[in-house]
């Protein structure tokens, strides 16, 4: 069986200047730099079969970004097929955005402050050099599977005893019934040696978002940076990680059934520092054990598919009651006023002493006006536009699977997913290939609340089974 070859990259992405945050409803512009950020690339080649991953510290991007890469690539890399090589996001909300906001009044770029088709094309620049280097350093090495554990996801949707759903939502209140899902702690990890067994990298996936630092006016790489720093104390300047965030769309790095007692609160630099230390842990815990099981020449396949999924639709009488609502709250306080409010609401609390986040609401006057526009938009475009197309990545190595997707998939179909996967260890990798948004469970959608709303994401829990068996075929069909 022909020998493997490797080659790593990384880059530092970090801005310069004033940026403002990505990933929230309104505007942070930065004051500091926590952690710098960075892009990691892994090329892999055998015997014909080809795959680049990359790993970028954002908080997502669209499938026309990953496009705009590839046609970069084809002429300085005329021997690698693009469509081999995939992106994915960890989820920081303290990097810049890549995407140009369009029809968004209220998050319309601010003057002296970083525009998103500069850092775009400064990104770009950047993963164009990484990925060639990482190309051309190819040698022939081996890799190192095993699971891991750490205690870092949890479910962020509490539910109450009338049926609904909150994301961060109280748990100390008396009608508080329980977390909507359960959490993974699961570290999947797959190391990669040099000829002599020494280790130079590892794939490190598990299902939470690096987001400890997402309502702070910080660049950060999060979690996974601080990740990232740690390995290279341990294991060498040149020790690569490129990190993965598997199904995690109900989760967040916050134990909220505690209330922040006994532990970091996670919504400041302590928590990035705490998980940091843990994923270390789970790490060094198992180096060893994959060390001594090196394969040079495992099975290695690449197959990359386009699925289209149905987009979620809003009925007649959801497009009734949100006209209804609509001008019922713009009757009380427009739009922009309420966006002013929102905003002058998301200050003050920011300010109150030892207050953890989120400092904004999901259930606020401005927020209520946005979800019933979506509904109304969905309905008025859902029969012009009622598919969405993704690309699907399912890579073999040996025994290990790696299975992508573009959306923030609720932890209920990941876990469907690693039931039913032939591979003996199964790597999800969400938002990876462009986004589509939330993909929330059927236990979401019927509680309602933010993350299982139309607004949130194009595809429902329907689209999510699609999805599911889908990426099940196409695994096992490699597995036989």
């Amino acid at each position: 069986m022909a020998k493997l070859l490797i080659g790593w990259a990384e880059t530092d992405t970090t801005p310069e200047g004033k940026v403002d945050l990505s990933g929230q409803y309104y505007h942070r512009i930065t004051d500091n730099i926590h952690s710098r950020l960075s892009a990691t690339v892994l090329a892999l080649e055998s015997d014909g079969e080809q795959a680049v991953m990359v790993s970028l510290d954002l908080v997502c991007f669209q499938s026309d970004f990953q496009d705009e890469l590839r046609a970069m690539l084809c002429p300085e890399l005329p021997e690698l097929n693009v469509a081999n090589v995939f992106l994915n996001a960890i989820h920081t909300h303290n990097g810049p955005g890549v995407d140009l906001i369009t029809g968004i009044g209220w998050l319309a770029e601010l003057p002296g402050v970083l525009a998103a088709a500069e850092y775009r094309t400064f990104l770009l620049g950047k993963l164009k050099v990484a990925i060639i280097e990482a190309w051309r350093n190819r040698k022939p090495g081996g890799i190192g599977n095993t699971l891991s554990f750490a205690r870092v996801g949890h479910c962020r949707r509490a539910v109450y005893a009338n049926g609904t759903a909150e994301m961060y939502g109280r748990t100390d209140r008396e009608d508080f019934t329980g977390m909507e899902s359960g959490e993974d702690s699961g570290v999947d990890l797959l190391f990669t040696f040099d000829e002599n067994s020494r280790p130079t990298g590892v794939i490190l996936n598990l299902a939470c978002p690096s987001q400890v630092m997402e309502a702070t006016y910080k660049i950060s790489s999060d979690f996974m940076g601080e990740t990232r720093q740690l390995l290279k104390q341990q294991f060498g300047e040149h020790f690569r990680m490129l990190g993965q965030i598997s199904a995690a769309g109900c989760q967040s790095p916050r134990d909220l059934t505690r209330n922040y007692k006994g532990e970091p609160d996670f919504w400041h630099e302590d928590g990035v520092a705490e998980i940091g230390r843990r994923l270390l842990m789970a790490v060094e815990n198992v180096c060893q054990s994959a060390a001594g099981a090196v394969e040079f020449s495992p099975q290695f396949r690449h197959v990359v598919r386009t699925i289209t999924l149905p987009r979620r639709r809003a009925s007649y009488k959801d497009y009734l009651d949100a006209k209804k609502k609509l001008a019922e709250l713009e009757a009380v306080l427009p739009e922009d006023g309420a966006y002013k409010q929102f905003c002058a609401e998301v200050a003050k609390n920011e300010k109150l002493a030892g207050r953890p986040g989120p400092y904004d609401s999901k259930l606020h006057h401005f927020v209520l006006i946005q979800n019933n526009k979506a509904v109304i938009a969905r309905y008025e475009t859902q029969d012009a536009q009622p598919e969405f197309e993704m690309e699907l990545h399912v890579v073999r190595i040996g025994d290990v699977v790696f299975a992508t997707n573009p959306f923030e998939l609720y932890l209920d179909f990941g876990q469907q997913i690693k039931a039913r996967s032939h591979a003996r260890q199964t790597f999800i990798v969400q938002l990876c290939s462009g986004t589509g948004g939330y993909l929330p469970s059927t236990r979401a959608e019927q509680l309602g609340g933010y993350g299982g709303l139309i607004i949130n994401g194009n595809i429902g829990s329907d689209g999510g089974k699609i999805l599911i068996d889908e990426t099940i075929k196409s695994i096992n069909q490699i597995f036989k």
